[in-house]
């Protein structure tokens, strides 16, 4: 584990606008930068950056945060991964806090192995380039391809000699551990007891060109390897075996490279092969992955889930295992994810088709031919069952059962109505069958044996009556303490003048006339302070209760609030918040006012007066409250009654006052 030392090393070196400005051209505005957003396609600059505060804010996505966090967002780091990235970029030395010899012992086998993965990348990738076998085959075969060298740097394609043991004698003799070349796969140790050492060794993807797969950060995990000769009792594709740092099942090949621009089309593509991806992305679609040859699994889904809701299959036009292949709609469909499929000419795939058309046809073609899940099963199944009335009501079952998988009931509502439209059967039929499926699933999952495992509707999302979302009511509360932590945020630390204010005894009309009594000076976060001790008030939202508590406490002991300390906080809800509040305010800058000749007026001139405004609204919501939960309550006598009218009186005296203040009519 990274120590605390380290990670406030990052934070305190690591400058917001450094980072961004690798990744987002940033022009100067006022005392901030700004920039076309990095996650969704604009015309106009939403995205900027605080120096001073040393935070982002991407006004269109609504995704905001520090330095960390950027790293975390475009690149699709974990937090360790984003503070390892921002430390080797400033050169900080890495400190790992205390480990028991077990975790230590785990750690370092895992980083050796990546270590050997690395350098057999290297290794496979020189040869191809530079060794007369490796030129005379392994390049020779992707230039075949149409790859060009460009594309073959950036995949960091390579070729294994056709020898048992070139890769793992050079591994051996540049020091590397045959124990951590046998656990990645690379090099197949069996034992011999003709050797001096009583083992054989040799390299496991003899003759191959070699494709390094890589994790979403950019390690590498594994390799696939294709033979070019015609060896029958070789398989044509081979895989790197599970090991500690490779799961087959959780890994998709491109997804390092893909990753971003997954998540700013917002939408994933879903090839086969290796060279599928390869070809795509040459051919300029960058947001393409493949399951590498194997049946598509959960994780690989929720893979994509943390990139995008949208997912395109891409199918050979004469696919043999078409069949099969549809299963993993089925899962994408589970995971609440909306499928397309699309189908390419008989006799092309994905990567032919690529090589065949133009950029613009080829993405003309991805937009124009993707069809939903529904019609493609129907167009795929419906000349098989032809005129056959029972093998058409299987058709139609099927399909049932594919929308039965989808968590959404408003969705599954939308694919019974196009179900029923284009099989041309009545909806209630449909919804008949879905209401079998499920009762059918609830029988099966109330024969479960083991009480502790959890519900059916956590088990079986699918299976919950989802109701219409309906709009939320407006929280006035929240609002106001919203209101109060952002000016504590911004201005808690500014000494201004207050405004005492007095009400008048008389009241004529329902309105109070307040007078000034006296000015008095005093910082922001005491006056506020001392307003809500007087009255005894506690934060609803916990969040802002948090947020509250730290700046009390940081006024205890300093008599200043840090905003920073909130910006890198450890609780990622807290420095989200924050950080949109912060931004918020500079939000005005985007529309460079000034050179428009628009002069904005500084909130700091009207800041006791928003202040006081607050600390009112607040009260009043409160108050609002109180006089409402009154108003429903059940008296079992008079007196009760009598008593709770009187107190309801009492409180909108007290609003009446206030609104007064606020110079609200009620």
């Amino acid at each position: 584990m990274i120590s605390r030392s380290t990670i406030d090393r990052v934070f305190e070196t690591a400058r917001v606008e450094e980072v961004i400005g690798e990744f987002v051209q940033l022009k100067k505005a006022g005392s901030n930068w700004k920039g076309l957003s990095p996650f969704s396609d604009e015309r106009s600059p939403s995205f900027m950056v605080s120096p001073v505060k040393q935070i982002w804010k991407d006004f269109s996505t609504g995704k905001g945060g520090n330095a960390v966090s950027f790293i975390m967002e475009h690149e699709h780091y974990s937090y360790p991964e984003a503070i390892r990235y921002l430390a080797k970029k400033y050169n900080i030395e890495i400190d790992e806090t205390e480990q028991t010899d077990e975790q230590k012992e785990q750690a370092d086998e895992r980083e050796s192995m990546f270590l050997v993965s690395e350098f057999a990348r290297d290794y496979f990738h020189k040869t191809l380039l530079e060794d007369n076998q490796g030129k005379a085959i392994g390049l020779s075969y992707f230039k075949e391809r149409g790859f060009t060298d460009e594309t073959i740097k950036k995949f960091q394609l390579g070729y294994s000699l056709n020898e048992w043991e070139a890769f793992t004698s050079e591994a051996l003799n540049k020091g590397y551990n045959l124990k951590y070349l046998e656990s990645t796969g690379l090099t197949i140790v069996k034992q011999d007891l003709l050797s001096s050492t009583g083992t054989k060794q040799f390299d496991r993807f003899k003759g191959r060109v070699m494709f390094p797969i890589h994790s979403m950060s950019g390690r590498v995990l594994g390799f696939g390897g294709r033979i070019l000769t015609n060896d029958k009792k070789a398989a044509k594709y081979l895989n790197s075996p599970d090991s500690d740092i490779y799961h087959k099942s959780n890994v998709l090949y491109g997804i390092h490279y893909a990753k971003q621009s997954i998540a700013k089309e917002d939408n994933c593509y879903l090839v086969e092969g290796y060279t599928d991806v390869i070809s795509m992305h040459q051919s300029g679609i960058h947001n393409v992955v493949s399951s590498s040859g194997t049946a598509l699994t959960e994780n690989q889904i929720r893979l994509i889930n943390r990139l995008t809701k949208n997912i395109t299959i891409l199918f050979d036009g004469d696919a043999a295992g078409i069949r099969a292949s549809i299963r993993g709609i089925d899962l994408i469909l589970e995971q609440g994810m909306n499928v397309r499929v699309l189908m390419f000419p008989d006799g092309d795939d994905p990567d032919s088709f690529a090589k065949k058309v133009s950029e613009e046809e080829l993405k003309e073609y991805l937009q124009n031919n993707s069809q939903d899940f529904i019609n493609f099963k129907v167009s795929l199944l419906m000349e098989e069952a032809k005129n056959d009335p029972v093998k058409k009501a299987g058709l139609i079952r099927d399909i049932v059962v594919s929308i039965s998988k989808i968590p959404d009931s408003i969705q599954r509502e939308v694919y019974i109505q196009e179900c029923s439209r284009i099989m041309d059967i009545s909806e209630s039929v449909l919804f008949n069958e879905l209401a079998q499926l499920s009762t059918k699933a609830k029988r099966d999952v109330s024969k479960r044996s083991d009480p502790n495992e959890p519900p059916m509707d956590v088990l079986y999302p699918e299976l919950a009556l989802q109701k219409t979302p309906q709009l939320e009511k407006v929280n006035e509360l929240n609002k106001c303490e919203r209101e109060i932590i952002k000016i504590l945020l911004l201005y808690g630390n500014n000494e201004v003048q207050f405004e005492n204010f007095v009400a008048a005894d008389q009241v004529d009309d329902n309105e109070v006339k307040p007078f000034r009594k006296e000015y008095f000076l005093n910082a922001v976060s005491n006056e506020i302070y001392l307003n809500l001790q007087e009255d005894e008030i506690e934060f609803t939202d916990e969040t802002f209760r948090q947020i509250y508590y730290e700046i009390i406490h940081q006024l205890n002991q300093n008599e200043i609030v840090k905003v920073d300390s909130f910006i890198n906080h450890s609780k990622t809800e807290i420095a989200h918040l924050v950080t949109n509040i912060l931004m918020d305010d500079e939000k005005h800058t985007l529309s460079n006012w000034e050179r428009k000749q628009v002069i904005v007026k500084s909130k700091e001139s009207d800041l006791p007066k928003m202040v006081l405004d607050a600390i009112y609204n607040l009260r009043r919501v409160l108050i609002e409250e109180k006089i409402s939960s009154l108003s429903f309550e059940n008296y079992t006598n008079d007196e009760e009654r009598t008593e709770s009218i009187e107190a309801v009186m009492s409180y909108t005296s007290l609003k009446l006052r206030l609104s007064g203040m606020l110079n609200r009519v009620v």
